[in-house]
């Protein structure tokens, strides 16, 4: 069973599991269409980095960027080729959102791609919705929406 926690950015595994996603999504998408969070970004006060560890080691990520208003977005929700299946993305949102809850946010919102077909089936399993693009990603054709009320 996986531990989720918050966690800085600046751990070795950490860096090296970011990448990995930074690799995955860049396998995907144009880098223009690429929106991740740097390690600066990360570290700032209005984000709170989940790790999913499954045997010490880091496993999958999800930010939660608070907005301040109420609502926040999700960056950098990744879950490595090996720990895909085993529930480890389910958990990482299970947790951002409970800490959401806690912190007043009310909306979550992300952004997401087409061809992560997984990642939008999990979403929408746990009650997220297609929404109309938003902000930096209202013009970009590669970008899908959604969101969901706690």
């Amino acid at each position: 069973m996986p531990t989720i926690r918050i966690e800085s950015p600046q751990s070795d595994d950490v860096i090296a599991l970011l990448r990995q996603g930074d690799e995955f999504a860049l396998s995907l998408y144009p880098a223009e269409s690429y929106y991740g969070l740097d390690l600066a970004a990360l570290e700032a006060d209005d984000v709170s980095l989940f790790v999913a560890r499954e045997d010490g080691a880091a496993r999958g990520t999800a930010a939660l960027v608070d907005r301040g208003d109420g609502s926040a977005e999700i960056k950098r929700m990744f879950v490595t080729d090996a720990a895909r299946g085993l529930g480890i993305g389910r958990r990482l949102l299970e947790a951002l959102e409970a800490h959401a809850r806690a912190s007043g946010i009310t909306t979550v919102q992300l952004e997401t791609g087409l061809p992560q077909v997984a990642a939008i089936a999990l979403y929408e399993k746990l009650g997220y919705e297609q929404i109309p693009r938003f902000g930096t990603y209202a013009d970009d054709p590669t970008s899908y929406c959604m969101e969901k009320h706690l």
